[in-house]
């Protein structure tokens, strides 16, 4: 499809591709909006079908950067970037140098962090050729990994909604999690000491037994992670997780996970409200990891030390916004997806209208 008339590409403001042969770099930074901020969004690696398949996940990942980054008030807009290629296989210092120019030169329009497929350790090779890269170490304005902040939000947004939905905590309450990487297996440990019961899985089942160790859950194979009988699902891998199909499967009451686009179309999405259930909307629960991310910019474009007390609040109200968007969509019957939409458009709109004036 042309790129102009694709649905992700809605409003983009700058799609760029890079390519370096000396490093193999193949790589494409959408940058959606820059109207609140700088546009932040993560880096991924990963071993795409084709070209087509990479360009339409960072657009639609960029699209909701900007959706997450509004709803979490953040003074930043939304981008992101994804590099194709086998991360297990093909990283290389070289390669993330390379990146590193390829940010530099959109002149700050654009911060990167990490994502799948990508380690902080990977973008202190970036960070030598851009000071736009962030999630690091090693400096007093350095946040470090934003996963186990995204966790946290996570934990604290399905704690949300157990408490709301099932009126209890979270001892014994059955959760399975789809994905236990970073920021899943972060958040079975929370839950775990919470007292939950697990069932995870993972396409790497290696680690995915070394979790279910720790933290006592129970290990299936990855496609039967949706006929578990639960009381939470929790997404936690890529994107399109809950489709028209999985929904038929799915037995939980809620859903709420840290993976991005979790939603595999609009039509799902008004299926899972028709069906009853609690969603918790990606971008809106998974938003601590950028907000960890915010810090660290905002205190390199200070020149102060990372404030985890700013962290702190931005997530308590980050946690707040998504309790409202719950109970709006109990008062006005629509899917939580799409108030949460609302309310993101309209702080877009706002900074939008504030910049022109």
């Amino acid at each position: 499809m042309p790129l102009f008339q694709s649905p992700a590409f809605e409003g983009h403001e700058g799609v760029h591709a890079f390519f370096d042969e000396a490093s193999g770099l193949k790589a494409i930074i959408a940058v959606h909006s820059t109207v609140r901020g700088p546009a932040a969004g993560g880096v991924r690696m990963w071993a795409y079908e084709n070209d087509q398949a990479a360009l339409d996940d960072a657009l639609r990942l960029s699209r909701a950067m900007s959706y997450k980054n509004a709803v979490a008030d953040l003074e930043l807009g939304g981008g992101k970037s994804v590099i194709i290629g086998d991360s297990r296989t093909q990283k290389t210092p070289a390669l993330f140098e390379a990146f590193g120019e390829a940010v530099e030169q959109l002149g700050g329009r654009y911060w990167a962090a990490e994502d799948v497929g990508v380690s902080p350790a990977d973008l202190a090779h970036t960070r030598r050729r851009t000071r736009y890269v962030a999630g690091l170490e090693g400096h007093d304005a350095a946040s470090g990994d934003p996963s186990p902040v995204t966790a946290e939000g996570v934990f604290r947004g399905l704690q949300l909604c157990v408490r709301r939905a099932l009126g209890r905590e979270l001892d014994g309450v059955r959760v399975a999690i789809q994905g236990v990487g970073n920021v899943g297996g972060a958040l079975a440990d929370k839950l775990a000491a919470a007292g939950a019961v697990l069932t995870i899985t993972d396409a790497n089942m290696t680690h995915a037994e070394q979790v279910a160790d720790r933290t006592g859950a129970e290990l299936v194979a990855p496609g039967a992670i949706f006929d578990t009988d639960c009381d939470v699902f929790a997404p936690c891998a890529l994107g399109g997780a809950i489709s028209i199909e999985t929904l038929a499967r799915i037995r939980a009451r809620i859903i709420a996970g840290g993976a991005n686009n979790q939603l595999a179309s609009a039509e799902a999405g008004q299926a899972l409200y028709e069906k009853g259930l609690i969603y918790a909307p990606d971008y809106v629960i998974n938003g601590g990891g950028i907000i960890n991310v915010a810090a660290e910019i905002r205190a390199l474009e200070l020149g102060e030390a990372f404030d985890r007390a700013w962290v702190d609040a931005k997530l308590a109200r980050l946690t707040e916004t998504l309790g409202e968007i719950l109970q709006r969509s109990i008062d006005e019957h629509r899917p939580t997806h799409l108030i949460a939409n609302q309310v993101a458009k309209a702080r877009l709109t706002r900074a939008g209208a504030k910049a022109a004036a």
